[in-house]
């Protein structure tokens, strides 16, 4: 039986030695040494009391030190919580709750208890200038222990905590070669130098991380990420982008082109991409741009290469039913929710037994997307179960009228909102980023629509905008749209 996570993480950076695993603020940090640092965290955390179950918060950037600290509190079986920058203090407060332990690099005290009932706040180098022993550290971690809160985007809200046993990262794909799905692997084959910026204690951040030092890559650090500048600076071959830095990135390209030779892989996260713009993409940067579906409960379910035919997600590597609304499996080519099992899923929400089982329901995760597969298996999102306008008490999804929106020749992007409508109840609102020099008008949106989803779905209002805005997470801020529409 492998050994529980993180061990085999800590044999990787065994096994790299003297090759530079990361660079950061110019320096360069071999496997051997990242591994003393990791002995010097579970020393400095240990001699705090820091054992299975406890709770630990990590108020980290991406810089070796950080991942330092985070492998050894999963060393020593705590409960890891990462805290992203941006959220607000009532966010924040929520996070913290029945946490022992606060680990920070951010210039704040340390040493006395924390606000919110965070405990004990601990300097990132005050554990790290703990004894080195030379000696593995013994993973405490058991298989059913929780391992870290993930915490989802928090775009309704105070964000949800979903919880992943150490069963769970030990079965996960990142880490283990042998485990990597076609997808998988053709991207680790692109991280030699893996541009990383924000958190490590990201989901994302530290599965992809974990990938590239799996792969032989080298983890670099941004400070701060501005692209397309860093990309260049630090000769990256891959890295992580939204839909809306992956935006600006192609206008910049276009604007005042520099040179991009060393990219090889660009993993778009977090929303949708509509096919526009990844063709856009793909004629600016060169076939670079690796799209992947996940969530916050099952982590990675599908992922797209460059070479996928634009819109699809590919072959899921994971148990995918589409399902009617009475539950039952469809056909392929019928659309449906999607009900999906992963490796390394979630066991449900800390402290949260009602929403745990309306989503965690036999085994399976409910992710309440809409989507079909195709003939070939391969997996089309068409929207989200709750994205709905009422029209004359009928229910219409949005996200097909996005995408038909969006697949017109003069939008580059597309959302859709329901408004208030006398007549019908509700009506929809659509918002449009105008593709480059043109500027579509209702009419002929309304035509398009109108003759592919019927007259109810057409939208009655039509705003162009710049660009969408986004929640702290880095997705589409509809409700934003809405309460300014």
């Amino acid at each position: 039986m492998a050994e529980q996570f993180p061990g085999p993480v800590l044999d990787l950076l065994d096994a790299a030695g003297d090759r530079t695993v990361f660079e950061h603020a110019g320096e360069e940090v071999s496997g051997a040494r990242l591994l003393g640092m990791v002995r010097r965290a579970v020393g400095g955390l240990g001699k705090h009391g820091v054992g299975p179950g406890d709770g630990v918060a990590m108020l980290l950037g991406v810089g070796p030190g950080a991942f330092a600290a985070i492998l050894a509190a999963h060393v020593l079986g705590a409960r890891v919580v990462g805290v992203r920058p941006g959220l607000t203090e009532a966010q924040r407060e929520h996070l913290l709750r029945d946490v022992a332990v606060r680990v920070t690099d951010r210039p704040e005290g340390h040493g006395t208890p924390g606000n919110h009932g965070a405990g004990l706040v601990l300097a990132l180098d005050e554990l790290l200038s703990a004894p080195d022993d030379g000696v593995r550290p013994r993973v405490r971690a058991r298989p059913g222990g929780v391992a870290r809160l993930l915490h989802t985007s928090g775009s309704t809200g105070v964000p949800k905590a979903c919880a992943q046993t150490y069963a769970a990262m030990t079965a996960g794909w990142a880490h283990r070669p042998e485990a990597w799905p076609p997808a998988v692997r053709a991207l680790a084959g692109r991280m030699d130098r893996f541009l990383v910026f924000g958190t490590l204690a990201s989901q994302v951040m530290m599965e992809y991380g974990l990938l590239a030092l799996a792969a032989g890559g080298t983890l670099v650090t941004a400070d701060p990420p501005v692209l397309p500048d860093a990309l260049v600076r630090y000769r990256a071959t891959a890295s992580v982008i939204t839909v809306a830095r992956l935006t600006k990135l192609v206008a910049a390209q276009r604007a005042s082109p520099v040179d991009l030779g060393s990219l090889r892989a660009l993993m778009v996260s977090g929303s949708p991409l509509e096919p526009g713009r990844l063709r856009e993409a793909a004629e600016v940067l060169g076939p670079v741009v690796f799209h992947g579906y996940g969530q916050t409960e099952t982590g990675m379910i599908s992922m797209a290469t460059p070479e996928e035919p634009a819109g699809s997600l590919g072959v899921p590597p994971v148990d995918l039913e589409i399902r009617d609304p009475s539950g039952l499996p469809v056909p392929p080519g019928t659309d449906g929710e999607l009900f999906v099992r992963t490796p390394a899923q979630g066991c449900g929400y800390w402290r949260e037994p009602a929403l745990t089982a309306e989503v965690f329901t036999g085994g399976w995760v409910r992710t309440r997307d809409l989507g079909r597969l195709d003939a070939s298996g391969r997996l089309w999102l068409t929207g989200r179960v709750r994205d709905v306008i009422i029209v004359n008490a009928n229910v219409y999804y949005a996200g097909p009228v996005e995408r038909l929106l969006a697949g017109h020749p003069s939008v580059a992007e597309a959302y859709v909102v329901a408004v208030p409508d006398d007549s019908t109840g509700e009506a929809v609102h659509a918002f449009v980023v105008p593709a480059a020099g043109r500027a579509p008008g209702l009419g002929e949106l309304r035509a398009l629509v109108t003759a592919e989803l019927g007259g109810a779905c057409a939208p009655t209002r039509l705003t162009l905008i710049d660009e969408v805005p986004l929640t702290a997470a880095g997705k589409p801020d509809k409700r934003r749209l809405a309460a300014g529409g």
